[in-house]
């Protein structure tokens, strides 16, 4: 998991030969982009842009993803998104489904609360479960950006 601001992206770029066209889209996305799929390179590299409301921790479960790498930038807004190691979660609560590249597990106790504010970015690879989108206080509406980057 990593946490950092979009001006810090191209750090990154090492790490994932796709995470230079999945931080160049970043950077060019605007709050005037539609909401909806984006496509940068097929299934190798696209973008979800959402707006919707935070909600609280109780309603929220761990994913994880096995195909893909998260970014997840926020444009607009603030939110927790929650992490915590997979190697320790024991059973899902919902079975890995290859139709959606996730699993879900229950939010455990020691989750790691990650605040996230607009500029910033968060990448999760596939061994960071993680909770997006819970409420940091009351629930608000957040502008965000998911970059889905195959491993």
């Amino acid at each position: 998991m990593i946490l950092d601001t979009l001006a810090q992206g191209n750090a990154y770029l090492p790490l994932n030969p796709r995470f230079k066209r999945a931080f160049e889209f970043l950077r060019h996305v605007t709050p005037a982009t539609p909401v909806g799929r984006h496509e940068i390179d097929g299934e190798e590299i696209y973008a979800f842009v959402q707006q919707h409301l935070t909600k609280p921790v109780s309603e929220k479960k761990l994913e994880v993803h096995r195909r893909y790498i998260d970014i997840q930038f926020m444009l607009r807004g603030r939110e927790i998104i929650a992490w915590a190691p997979l190697a320790g979660l024991g059973t899902p609560v919902m079975a890995f489904d290859t139709t959606v590249d996730a699993a879900l597990y229950a939010y455990p106790v020691d989750a790691v609360p990650v605040n996230v504010v607009a500029g910033q970015f968060m990448i999760l690879f596939p061994e960071d479960a993680h909770a997006p989108s819970v409420a940091w206080g009351d629930p608000a509406e957040v502008l965000k950006v998911v970059v889905k980057v195959a491993v």
